[in-house]
């Protein structure tokens, strides 16, 4: 079934799942949610432009039309598909540019995937044609997606990778076949559906479970204990290293400055110093940073042309984001929050040079039941640090007791800050996107 779905496929404009954006002969996939069904808009599909609509319930199969392609799990099949085109252009290991197919490359990591995507796409495009991952689309619809939008005129291809529960990681990897493997760190996030520490361990492993079992590459920050012994554990011997203390990388960096933009340097096995002023927040960017120079240099991407990109980059979507309103400075990383990048938004923020700091923290989700001891935590940093202007919101910091200025959720805060706009700080505005506190930086 899958060799016929993939003739069809090679007859039509791409992949749509969305009744409502169906480029003219493309191929409708009908998927299924907790609240929609696709089979009841295939034929919707076909009147805006669709060639092909895949559907997996009988009852919709009209007779005779052989614009219908019937199977028995729509999501199976876009995840098949994905793969036999992915195995049609993708590249074997190991890969370089100009060999035979595409070179695949895999980011996963509790923290800075999408910026660390991000960041490697600008310095591979200075050079090549690149495909990779829009936005967040990074789960079991997403990475398919991306991968059907693969080209013959494409160079290189960058795959993100999102987890929440164990063996999300292996369905991936099992779809995108990665040729190159980056975890950009494990941390405390999602224990709700990982179960422990240990379990986000295990679920990330398992892009380097695949790149053991296939011998392909995996690009790893050597000053990272956790992702060391993950490595040693599986015993993965092609591995190029980053990091900023290590002995022996290919990327060694350093912080030069952060006020507030992160601003710093870098080497490679020259030896050779080079400058770069970020337009991020943070020096937890500067691994992130690494990752995408690790790249650069293993694809012969220009020194020059690496710093340039990494210069231009300018953040979105809420990711260490730097704003100055007329009435104070913001900083604004709302768009996710979990144990680790809160402890490190926070850490960088006391190192920061500014006057009349204030924090505006929102609830870290999907923590299970460790939530309330790991929120307790935030609350005990906060207090060593020695802030006092503090904002927090949500129940799980009510749920703490503490004794800094709760709201129990956004909506009341809005409230407060209409009614007495804080002005002249310099504010972190930090939590899970859930809390909405992205909807701020207007008011502030």
């Amino acid at each position: 079934m899958i060799e016929k779905l993939y003739q069809l496929f090679q007859e039509c404009n791409g992949v749509t799942t969305d009744s409502r954006n169906c480029p003219k002969d493309s191929m409708f996939i009908a998927l299924k949610g907790e609240k929609f069904n696709g089979n009841t808009f295939a034929s919707n599909a076909l009147e805006e432009g669709c060639k092909y609509v895949v559907i997996d319930e009988v009852t919709f199969l009209p007779e005779n039309d052989p614009r219908y392609i019937l199977v028995d799990d729509c999501l199976q099949a876009l995840q098949l598909l994905a793969n036999r085109h992915r195995l049609e252009l993708g590249a074997s290991i190991p890969s370089k540019p100009c060999s035979k197919g595409i070179p695949i490359i895999g980011i996963t990591g509790t923290n800075g995937k999408t910026t660390t995507k991000e960041l490697s796409a600008a310095v591979l495009s200075k050079k090549y044609n690149v495909l990779y991952t829009q936005g967040n689309l990074n789960n079991s619809i997403g990475v398919p997606l991306t991968l059907l939008r693969l080209k013959p005129e494409h160079d290189l291809a960058i795959i993100e990778m999102g987890a929440s529960h164990p063996g999300d990681i292996k369905e991936l990897v099992d779809i995108a076949e990665p040729n190159i493997g980056i975890i950009t760190n494990v941390g405390r996030a999602h224990l709700q559906g990982f179960g422990s520490f240990e379990g986000v361990k295990r679920t990330k492993g398992e892009l380097y479970d695949f790149i053991k079992n296939t011998s392909g590459e995996v690009i790893i920050n050597a000053d990272n204990e956790d992702l060391l012994q993950m490595v040693q554990e599986r015993g993965i011997e092609s591995l190029t290293f980053y990091g900023e203390k290590a002995e022996d990388v290919t990327v060694r960096g350093k912080v030069a400055q952060h006020s507030p933009l992160l601003h710093f340097q870098w080497s490679g096995k020259s030896g050779q110093w080079h400058d770069v002023q970020t337009q991020l927040i943070g020096d937890y960017n500067l691994s992130n940073m690494l990752v995408a120079i690790t790249l650069g240099q293993r694809f012969d991407v220009d020194k020059k042309d690496i710093c340039d990109a990494l210069q231009s980059y300018e953040p979105h979507n809420n990711r260490s984001q730097l704003t100055k309103t007329p009435h104070n400075t913001l900083i604004v990383d709302a768009y996710n929050a979990n144990p680790t990048s809160m402890k490190a938004a926070i850490d960088n923020f006391f190192h920061l040079e500014a006057d009349n700091k204030m924090l505006i923290l929102g609830e870290m989700r999907e923590l299970g039941l460790e939530s309330i001891q790991e929120h307790q935590k935030i609350i005990k940093l906060i207090e060593d640090y020695g802030f006092h202007d503090v904002i927090l919101v949500g129940e799980e910091f009510i749920h703490t007791g503490t004794t800094f200025l709760c709201y129990r959720d956004v909506s009341a805060l809005v409230k407060e800050i209409k009614a007495n706009q804080p002005k002249g700080k310099t504010i972190l505005i930090k939590g899970s996107n859930g809390t909405k506190l992205f909807t701020l930086p207007e008011l502030l």
